[in-house]
């Protein structure tokens, strides 16, 4: 006899279905698992077993195949037993074949029956509603899984019960979606003293999208900038809460079910590996780069990364998604992020300061510069240099704009690009135009391509550069309020593109 069960083999924020087919047959007594099983897989015979003894179901003396299709795909950790399970069940019918064939499953079996929860259920959810399946998972994964709302979420606490509902005692109530976490109040743009010419880069690069590094010395205030500009951001919208929701879902990250309508925030320590930056380890997990999706990547003394991640950060940033390539996992995930950046000037920290500064100075400022890539600073939009905060601005009342009002020009500049994007499918801001709609929105007046022409000659500006130069520019004509992209608009945008030496 053969049943069918599904559960969840991840690629990506993508879910591929592996179906779980049992056969009970004559023969010696064994249950065997096989289909390219890790070792947590090979185990579930063990974890299943223990849990139907304990309700009281004996396993026939009979040899028990589990088989994972496609065999060739590799699978690992502990969401088959449920699936597993269930097959089983189908085969010796103590529930219906049919409703096994129908189900996605996904779930841990603890020894006396109850389910555990694993990571993954909102991409299990999307997988389903795909394949026009009901979903099986733990309790405590049914009201992230039940987001979807495209397919009936079932989540016992226990084995048990999953019988119990087939066999109609006592029906399961389709799993309700998690609370939408309200957007934490973050810190004000307004207890920043001083710094108008940062807090201007960090508007325009809010409102486009617009990677930004800041070099000043120590104290400057770069962390404090950066750790603010969260404030500045728009809400997720449905769509983006769902795409960075389930990359969340299969790190573990998702907070009881509830899924948060605000913008990651990711800021790793410069100690982080490759892994953990891009992403792999175990089953190739979403990195640093994934986990800030449609939110902010803050990387603090960035010169002191090691060089290897540093450079595993150009073409993600540049595509917007990451391939991590493993022997045995091929896996993509998205990575659409505002990458902020603050270094030092140097390694002492006081390039500047000439009573301050090293006696390697300046050559020890371009040494530590110098990590930093050429291909990878051409890929910030803006530069800019933070100046140290003179004590007279420390002691001068709170006066400037709050957080809330530069969030609104931004809300602003982004909602014009939303409007003018649904006529260019794949773009979302205006850091997103290349090629012919690039050219279409984003050409300057006359005045504003002479100047920018002239700019190329000079400092020598990459294709890249000057392309990037047009998209901040058409950001700070949005910001504006202005149609088109003036000469104003393009000055000001190659001031932050040529603030620091090694321009590009």
């Amino acid at each position: 006899m053969v049943a069918s069960a599904y559960t969840v083999a991840f690629e990506g924020v993508e879910a591929r279905l592996v179906e779980v087919q049992c056969s009970v047959s004559p023969g010696l007594p064994a249950f065997a698992i096989v289909g390219l099983p890790d070792k947590a897989v090979s185990e579930a015979r063990e974890r299943v077993r223990a849990a139907l003894t304990a309700m009281a179901i004996a396993l026939p003396a009979k040899r028990i195949t589990i088989n994972l299709s496609p065999a060739d795909l590799p699978k690992e950790g502990s969401h088959f037993d449920l699936a597993i399970a269930l097959a089983l069940l189908a085969a010796l019918e103590v529930i219906p074949q049919d409703a096994a064939e129908a189900t996605v499953a996904l779930g841990e079996l603890s020894l006396d029956g109850r389910l555990v929860p694993v990571t993954g259920a909102l991409p299990a959810a999307m997988a389903a509603a795909e394949a026009d399946r009901a979903l099986v998972c733990p309790r405590a994964c049914g009201a992230e899984a039940a987001w979807v709302g495209a397919t009936q979420v079932l989540a016992p606490d226990s084995l048990a019960d999953l019988i119990a509902h087939h066999a109609g005692r006592a029906p399961l109530p389709p799993a309700a979606p998690g609370e939408v976490h309200a957007r934490a109040r973050g810190r004000d743009l307004r207890d920043v003293k001083g710094q108008e010419r940062a807090k201007r880069a960090l508007e325009i690069a809010a409102a486009g999208r617009h990677h930004l590094l800041m070099v000043g010395a120590p104290g400057a205030g770069k962390s404090m900038l950066a750790a603010r500009l969260p404030g500045l951001l728009p809400g997720l919208s449905a769509e983006e809460a769902l795409e960075t929701s389930m990359i969340h879902s299969l790190a573990g990250l998702l907070d009881e079910g509830g899924i948060s309508r605000e913008r990651p925030f990711r800021e790793p320590h410069h100690t982080a590996s490759v892994a953990a930056i891009v992403g792999g380890g175990r089953g190739a997990r979403p990195g640093e780069i994934s986990l800030a999706h449609n939110g902010v990547l803050f990387l603090d003394e960035f010169p002191e990364f090691p060089r290897t991640v540093l450079e595993t950060l150009r073409q993600p940033i540049e595509t917007g998604e990451v391939v991590v390539a493993r022997a045995n996992a091929h896996v993509r995930y998205p990575c659409r992020l505002l990458l902020i950046a603050a270094a030092n000037p140097c390694r002492c920290g006081y390039l500047g300061d000439a009573g301050r500064a090293c006696s390697r100075a300046p050559q020890c400022g371009e040494d530590y510069m110098g990590r930093i890539s050429g291909p990878l600073m051409d890929r910030f939009d803006l530069r800019l240099e933070v100046p140290p905060v003179a004590w007279s601005e420390l002691e001068l009342p709170e006066d400037g704009e709050c957080s809330a009002a530069v969030a609104a020009r931004v809300t602003t500049a982004r909602a014009v690009q939303t409007e003018r994007f649904k006529e260019h499918p794949g773009a979302r801001v205006n850091a997103d135009l290349e090629g012919a709609a690039l050219e279409e929105i984003a050409t300057p007046d006359c005045g504003g391509r002479e100047m920018l022409a002239r700019a190329a000659d000079r400092f020598g500006l990459t294709a890249r550069g000057y392309h990037r130069i047009l998209r901040v520019a058409r950001t700070i004509a949005d910001l504006d309020g202005s149609e088109s992209v003036r000469q104003p608009h393009v000055a000001e945008a190659l001031g932050y593109r040529l603030s620091l030496q090694g321009a590009g």
